[in-house]
């Protein structure tokens, strides 16, 4: 059995429990607008748009697109801010039933040409100029070499080279009629192409079914409703933007506010001009706003809950956070493009379990830890973290080798992330399989070493990675982003893990480089392979 019928196979199981159903995101959109076509839908600081106003121009759009070839099925490739454009694309093509490809905005020509050359994207949508890059003529340039595309469209910005206008495609008039009728909650919806912490980024391929599952879980869980407004300065064009800065106020019926380059300062005056109730991002976003945020400056009384993700959140983080937004609970969770959201902690869960764990598994979802025999692993002790359930991608888009390879004959996917469950079933992340260190026969888990150095009062973010060493095999690196002018030495640093912090000796980094920033995803993750490269002792010597 293939890991898509492999899914399927439990189709009827997720529709008895409700995970699953026959609504599509363009029936929600529809039900919304006939509903109350008044009430405020989506906004940027630049436009905004009611539900029912939004359901026109993006019904519109879809008519458009089909006018220039898109196809129920066909891929659409879309690298656009957090604009309420995005937004407009993302439901035209659902309506449409073409298959929406998101593209995170700092990629260029070279990601951005792989992704629409391995997806076989028909339509590649991108900005004009944004934050000093021409992402019109990135476009044109992958447009040279890609097989299958038919049109290049341009969003804010003036077309060139043969591409289209957005703005002329929303503005004109086009025949609703020619729409195809609404496609099926299974039929393909998404292919999320991962965020590539190492070499190429994979593409994910999901279902409205599969995405909405964890949107849906979230609507219950935070309880979001009409009266929401979710703010999003995380990208909408990944994972975690998307699922809960689009799907899940798009599923309750809430409003959502989108910033498209994240400012601490800003983020807060529009968390209160907008009367903001919740949000998502990676915590770095939230520590930034801890550091800007003065008592009395900006109204963030009504943020209910900050849910992070996409990096591991600290647990002095939590505390702090809790402290200055005393009405805003920190939720943490664990999850990734190919299952959306694994676990999370629930809003009324005390700081002291958000700061130790990443949460219990989502209703409908099962999580377990396995040794390297393959074998379920007791409570506590660390493993595979390996996942089942409506969420998981059906499988990775043009490589069966790579779906084969992560998914198990019983349905399990592997996630190559290491983790344990305590005695009540509360998952924490401890790190990447492959950041695991060996030095000398001894596993060196990088991500507790991280956790101890993040507590020292000159470390702002560091990254522990394994460097190749003729001797030992691998020998810990410590790439550490500083605080302050003060630069911690070597020797300081051992002292410090090993007086302080009581750390074995054998698992303190024997190498410290420092950087202005570390490489990262757009979601905040560290791209570990970035550092080993550049301080591969082959290149640094």
């Amino acid at each position: 059995m293939n890991a898509i019928s492999d899914q399927f196979s439990r189709s009827a199981e997720y529709r008895a429990a409700g995970y699953w159903g026959d609504d599509t995101v363009a029936a929600v959109i529809d039900r919304w607008a006939a509903a109350d076509p008044d009430h405020p839908y989506v906004s940027d600081g630049t436009s905004e748009f009611s539900y029912g106003e939004f359901r026109d121009r993006a019904w519109n759009l879809a008519a458009a697109l089909a006018e220039h070839g898109v196809k129920p099925g066909d891929r659409v490739a879309v690298q656009l801010p957090n604009w309420t454009e995005y937004f407009l694309i993302y439901a035209a093509c659902a309506r449409l039933g073409a298959v929406m490809i998101p593209i995170v905005a700092v990629y260029r020509a070279g990601e951005v040409g792989f992704i629409v050359e391995s997806s076989g994207a028909v339509a590649l949508i991108t900005c004009g100029e944004f934050r000093g890059f021409d992402h019109a003529a990135m476009a044109a340039e992958v447009a040279e070499s890609a097989s299958d595309l038919l049109f290049r469209a341009v969003v804010r910005g003036t077309p060139a080279d043969g591409a289209l206008s957005l703005t002329e495609l929303l503005e004109t008039d086009h025949d609703l009629g020619a729409l195809p009728p609404l496609p099926s909650a299974d039929d393909p919806h998404l292919v999320l192409y991962s965020s590539g912490t190492e070499s190429r980024p994979k593409g994910c391929l999901h279902t409205w079914n599969s995405s909405s599952f964890l949107p849906k879980q979230a609507v219950r869980a935070l309880g979001l409703g009409r009266s929401d407004v979710m703010f999003m300065p995380a990208p909408v064009t990944h994972a975690l933007g998307l699922t809960l800065g689009v799907m899940a106020p798009t599923l309750a019926g809430a409003s959502v506010h989108l910033l498209d380059v994240f400012d601490p300062k800003t983020a807060l005056e529009r968390i209160a001009r907008y009367r903001c109730t919740g949000t998502a991002s990676p915590a770095p976003f939230l520590r930034m706003m801890l550091d800007a945020y003065e008592p009395g400056s900006a109204d963030v009384s009504g943020l209910r809950f900050w849910l992070s993700a996409g990096a591991p959140i600290p647990a002095t983080l939590v505390e702090e956070a809790a402290s200055k937004f005393s009405g805003c609970r920190v939720v943490s969770a664990y999850g990734s493009s190919e299952v959306m959201m694994a676990t999370v902690c629930l809003p009324d869960d005390p700081p002291a379990r958000v700061a130790s764990s990443d949460g219990l598994p989502v209703p409908g979802v099962e999580v377990r830890i396995v040794g390297a025999d393959g074998e379920p692993a007791a409570p506590g002790v660390e493993g595979e973290i390996r996942y089942r359930g409506p969420g998981r991608l059906l499988e990775y888009w043009g490589r069966p080798d790579l779906t084969a390879r992560a998914i198990d004959e019983e349905g399990w996917w592997c996630t190559g992330d290491l983790g344990r469950l305590d005695e009540s079933g509360y998952l924490r992340v401890t790190g990447r399989i492959k950041d695991i260190i060996i030095r000398g026969g001894f596993n060196i888990s990088a991500r507790e070493v991280e956790e101890a150095l993040l507590a020292h009062p000159t470390v702002a973010n560091v990254a522990v990675v394994g460097l190749p060493d003729p001797v030992t095999g691998e020998r810990a690196c410590a790439v550490i982003q500083q605080k302050g002018s003060h630069i911690i030495t070597l020797e300081e640093m051992k002292r410090y893990l090993t007086e302080e912090r009581k750390m074995a000796v054998w698992k303190v980094p024997e190498r410290v480089e420092f950087v202005d920033e570390l490489p990262v995803t757009a979601t905040g993750k560290i791209q570990k392979f970035v550092l080993r490269d550049r301080f591969h002792p082959a290149v640094s010597s």
